[in-house]
């Protein structure tokens, strides 16, 4: 299971196999894209440890305590980053280097044996090789989760999770996802060895199907696996959202409140379905009258059996820590996300994904039969079709990946300021203002950043950029 390379007189040679060559290609730009990222870490690192007072132009939006708490919060952050992506980029080249992925190709056909499935039983050994591909990620990415959350979010007062709570919602997290992911992965397997020429095209179709079906089940039947989800109460607000989403003629059908305070503090609203049956989705932390976490020291409600019950996964909630938005503020947060709607971000968004996809399996197509791609990663003797998605799209076209990536960065940063100036021309420039100030004090933005690194990480433009357009002159 061990790879040869190391050894190999070969790697002196100029004039190495082609196999080689892509082997190296693929570790070099892999190395060159995190050496780029750090590099761009590395200057937004400086702006956290050298910008030590507020600037003169957020005096009047943010104070020096605030400021000051979102600095360290986001240098800490920063600081984890680094020796996560370190220790992720390290393992992922001693996986490659040392034959990891033929290795564990191979333990899966042992596996699947000793059940009296041979070789031409393909997707079995498949599924079991992603279910051990998959296991050993969540075992090697537990350890800076656990930090994550226990070390740097509870340190800065957004955890709000027991380590109970934390690892039986790892274990769901798992459970579920293989659920989805073995079925679709073994029918795409089967499309692409049945589909002939033109599987790329099934495959395609059935992937767009497949998605579009998670995306219209995930809020219903998938989240509140999760988190409790209710509708929102009678009242004010309830009925303006509808009032407002009947002005723009968006197909509300249901608002719901997600209990987010359970495990963060950080908050958020968004909203799904297709066609006539669209939802709204608020985390009660975004509600000033609703969060949890605005009420003064006390635990969860239910009755202590209750509590004891639920494994006393309930934190006490911190003291006076006042947060969210007055439901005119969400009304105008709500109007930039339905902005998205009413503009057609979403279907563009949809639409663009939906190209990449096609376009990356008619490329699959075309490249699935070259068995250099599989020697250069030690699979000399086959050619299994789930070790040619896994080559072909995450390795080979790593580079168009990256580079898609930074355009969809700087369109989503464009469709911002769009939703911005939407909920503007509703009227809510002002409350819409005041709520980003909110936000970004909750959730501890820093916003002072390096122009090079929010430039190719930000996929919402910097909060002064945002505040500016919606005092300056309206543009079209």
């Amino acid at each position: 299971g061990v790879s040869v390379r190391a050894c190999d007189p070969r790697w002196e040679i100029l004039a190495s196999p082609v196999e080689d060559k892509i082997f190296y290609a693929v570790l070099v730009f892999s190395w060159t894209v995190y050496t780029w990222e750090a590099y761009l870490a590395c200057r937004q690192r400086k702006i956290y440890r050298t910008t030590m007072h507020v600037p003169t132009e957020l005096g009047k939006i943010m104070d020096s305590e605030t400021f000051e708490k979102s600095r360290l919060y986001q240098l800490d952050k920063s600081n984890f980053g680094f020796w996560s992506g370190l220790y992720s980029e390290a393992e992922g080249t001693l996986i490659l280097l040392l034959g990891g992925i033929p290795f564990l190709w191979k333990v899966s056909g042992i596996l699947t044996a000793r059940f009296g499935f041979g070789p031409e039983y393909e997707i079995s050994q498949s599924l079991v090789f992603l279910m051990l591909a998959t296991l050993f990620s969540a075992f090697t990415g537990l350890p800076w989760s656990l930090y994550n959350t226990f070390v740097i979010e509870e340190k800065h007062g957004f955890n709000q999770q027991t380590v109970g709570f934390f690892l039986k919602d790892a274990l769901k997290k798992f459970a579920v996802t293989q659920c989805i992911l073995l079925p679709v992965t073994s029918l795409l397997l089967y499309i692409i060895k049945i589909g002939g020429d033109y599987f790329f095209i099934y495959a395609w179709l059935f992937t767009l199907i497949v998605s579009l079906i998670l995306v219209t089940i995930y809020a219903d039947y998938i989240a509140p696996l999760f988190d409790k989800f209710t509708p929102l109460p009678d009242g004010e607000l309830k009925s303006e959202i509808e009032s407002m989403a009947k002005s723009i003629c968006f197909p509300l059908t249901k608002i719901y409140v997600v209990e987010g305070s359970k495990r963060s503090s950080h908050s958020n609203a968004y909203f799904y379905g297709f066609f006539k049956n669209k939802r709204i989705v608020l985390f009660d932390t975004l509600l000033e009258d609703y969060s949890p976490l605005n009420t003064p020291g006390e635990k969860e409600p239910g009755t202590g059996e209750e509590n004891e019950a639920a494994g006393n996964e309930s934190k006490t909630k911190p003291k006076n820590k006042k947060q969210g938005c007055s439901n005119s503020e969400v009304l105008a947060v709500l109007g930039h996300e339905l902005g998205h709607w009413k503009l057609g971000h979403t279907v563009k968004n949809i639409v663009i994904s939906q190209m990449n996809s096609f376009l990356c399996f008619f490329l699959f197509a075309v490249l699935i039969g070259r068995k250099e791609l599989f020697m250069a990663f030690g699979f000399h003797d086959t050619q299994p079709t789930l070790i040619g998605l896994m080559i072909i799209f995450q390795f080979i076209f790593s580079p168009y990946n990256e580079l898609l990536s930074f355009c969809l960065t700087v369109l989503s940063r464009r469709f911002e300021f769009q939703a911005d100036a939407f909920a503007r021309s509703m009227g809510r420039s002002s409350e819409l203002y005041s709520a980003l100030i909110k936000l970004n004090k909750d959730n501890l933005g820093f916003p002072v950043a390096d122009w090079l690194f929010s430039m190719w990480h930000y996929s919402h433009p910097p909060l002064l950029e945002r505040l500016r357009a919606l005092t300056g002159p309206k543009q079209d």
